[in-house]
């Protein structure tokens, strides 16, 4: 057990403050929500009702599609186009998808490689594009599960305010519904151009995300 948790620490960081994060945003979101309820005359909400109303569902669907198309962007980016400089970023000149013996692919496959990178046709050339395929995948579910989820609660608003509800497509199509959206994509895009521009002249001492801290600023795709 002790290998283990050794072994895939990171992850489980990263999972034990993502349950965390939502456990805490559940509880907050239904004291938020309540507070509204009763300000307008209205009653409060348990926390079983709150975490599977459409309410908290769009809370939670918007932000995890900004954050895998930030990924998805962000993979598919990094493949044609460089930063002089950034541990994140190829270095220039070498853009683009690399050759077989590069990638290990093929007959440049090693004996330990994934049986799908050692076989050709369709099966490698999905298993060479899966981590942008899985990302895109996700992206566009967490995005129809936000426009659905927000569907029904901005009719719950409308109906509220003895309004008329509006349907999926024109909701899509909506104030609302971008206002939500691009607030969460310009965060996540600032994010990333943060990280690819300050790795480049900013160092942290023994992370891969970073270059050596005697690296030069010019060294690009140089990792600690």
């Amino acid at each position: 057990m002790r290998r283990f948790v050794r072994d895939n620490a990171l992850s489980l960081f990263f999972l034990a403050a993502f349950v965390l994060a939502l456990v805490g945003q559940s509880f907050a979101g239904n004291a938020a929500a309540n507070a509204d309820r009763l300000a307008e005359g209205g009653t409060a909400l348990s926390w079983p009702a709150y975490v599977t109303s459409s309410d908290f569902a769009v809370d939670v669907a918007e932000n995890w599609q900004s954050e895998y198309l930030q990924f998805l962007l962000f993979i598919l980016a990094t493949v044609w186009l460089v930063q002089r400089g950034s541990p994140e970023s190829k270095k220039p000149g070498e853009q683009g998808e690399e050759s077989d013996a590069e990638q290990r692919i093929g007959r440049h496959a090693d004996a330990d490689s994934p049986v799908w990178a050692r076989v050709g046709g369709l099966r490698q050339g999905l298993y060479g594009r899966s981590l942008g395929l899985i990302m895109g995948l996700i992206f566009v579910l967490s995005w129809l599960a936000q426009s659905v989820a927000g569907t029904a609660a901005y009719n719950a608003r409308q109906l509220a305010q003895l309004q008329d509800p509006v349907s999926w497509g024109e909701y899509a199509l909506s104030a609302d519904f971008w206002n939500r959206t691009l607030q969460n994509w310009q965060s996540e895009f600032l994010a990333v151009l943060s990280m690819v521009v300050l790795s480049v002249y900013l160092r942290q001492r023994g992370s891969p995300e970073s270059k050596p801290v005697g690296a030069p600023h010019e060294a690009t795709g140089v990792e600690g």
